[in-house]
């Protein structure tokens, strides 16, 4: 009986654990450009060594200069909760206000900005590396967002390289991954148990691959040189729009009108996957928050409604996509696909459109393919074994009878070389 109502009180206190890995959770409507990254490197996912800064970012657009409050939760490989008191990752307090914000200055959009840097006086260290959940909640203890960032010691070296897939089937769709992980200050114990890694592109969490372990071991080596198991779709390049002048035509934008606030209408996209690949700089579906005539663009600049277009054949693949649903795709808010970015088919015109309320900048962006649940990447723009992707590799150990998975190291390597 003791043992059941142990059980019950943890489910009643920590329901949102016991059902899976946690989730990140995107913002409500009025919220907007959610910049989230190291104060090293330009990048919406935030990995930064132990000791450094990361800096979150973001507008409220209700205009009501409301309080934020942050807080901050260290978790498993596995994004389970880990045993570790806040005191023994954390020094100083999180559940602060976030005291840096500003007023929009000279826009159509009214809006308050938020910077909150960590560590800062309040939080003043975080002590251990590995994966860390920042919460944002309002006044009423609500939770409004939040976002996943890791930390790590640069205790190995990790080697990537991005070959071509060995399976003829996809030969010219598909790169994988390879990797060497080694140390000369630190002895692997036990590697196939102990030893895990996360393999990211873009950036895109969503689709990372977990958890490959060591094929083999040459002295303190591990290889990993699988095949299927660490293969991505190679995708294709993003498309891009630029609109850092709301007044005039720029970079993929045909016509400008101002309502209540500006409507930029890009030109009207096709589909890829049916073309040749053609190389096309991009990069890798992230953004930049960019105005001209402005100081501080992250309050001087301002939010436009941006039309997208698209125009699919029916008989695309032998599929009827009028039937599926299509999505906008992009760091812009998180890879997150829902309601927000899902296109509207316009019978008269027979083509697909969605209005965006996105803050002036460069956007990286592409079309996404949901059915029946699944995402489908390429059935848009095409899978292409030459697309310049960007992969970084986590690795992390937890030796024997510790408490938590530390991060050991980080490897980056870019499919701009790819090799057979």
């Amino acid at each position: 009986m003791r043992f059941n109502l142990t059980l019950l009180l943890l489910f009643t206190w920590f329901p949102q654990y016991f059902f899976g890995q946690i989730q990140e959770v995107n913002p409500p409507d009025y919220i907007k450009t959610i910049a989230f990254k190291s104060n090293t490197k330009e990048s919406q996912l935030p990995i930064l060594k132990l000791g450094e800064y990361v800096v979150l970012e973001f507008d409220a657009l209700n205009g009501d200069e409301e309080d934020y409050y942050y807080k901050i939760e260290h978790f498993n490989f596995d994004w389970t909760p880990s045993i570790l008191v806040k005191s023994e990752y954390m020094d100083g307090f999180d559940n602060q206000r976030i005291r840096n914000y500003e007023n929009s200055l000279n826009t159509y959009q009214i809006y308050s900005h938020y910077k909150l840097t960590i560590p800062n006086a309040q939080t003043k260290r975080l002590k251990v590396s590995g994966n860390y959940l920042l919460s944002v909640f309002n006044d009423d203890d609500e939770l409004v967002f939040s976002r996943k960032f890791m930390i790590y010691e640069n205790k190995t070296n990790v080697g990537v390289s991005i070959k071509r897939s060995r399976d003829v089937q996809f030969i010219d769709e598909k790169q994988r991954v390879e990797i060497v992980i080694s140390s000369n200050s630190m002895q692997f114990n036990n590697p196939k148990q102990n030893v895990k890694t996360l393999v990211v592109q873009n950036n895109n969490l969503n689709t990372a691959i977990s958890n490959l372990k060591p094929q083999y071991t040459i002295g303190n080596k591990l290889i990993f040189k699988y095949d299927t198991e660490s293969s991505f779709w190679g995708g294709n390049e993003y498309l891009y729009f630029e609109n850092k002048d709301i007044r005039a035509a720029n970079i993929g934008v045909r016509q400008i009108d101002l309502q209540d606030l500006y409507h930029n209408y890009l030109f009207t996209n096709t589909e890829r996957a049916s073309k040749p690949y053609t190389y096309n700089p991009d990069i890798n579906g992230n953004y930049l928050i960019t105005t001209i005539d402005a100081d501080d663009p992250s309050i001087e600049a301002d939010y436009v409604w941006v039309h997208f277009s698209l125009i699919v054949p029916n008989s695309f693949r032998g599929d009827d996509l009028k039937n599926k649903s299509i999505h906008i795709y992009g760091n812009f808010n998180n890879y997150a696909i829902d309601e927000s970015t899902k296109m509207i088919y316009d019978e008269y015109n027979q083509v697909f459109t969605k209005p965006l309320l996105l803050k002036q900048g460069f956007y990286n962006y592409k079309y996404v393919v949901l059915n029946n649940g699944k995402l489908d990447e390429g059935a848009i723009s095409g899978n292409f074994y030459q697309t310049e992707n960007n992969y970084k590799v986590i690795v992390y150990y937890r030796d024997l009878g510790a408490r938590y998975d530390k991060i050991i190291g980080l490897g980056e390597g870019s499919s701009v070389n790819i090799s057979n």
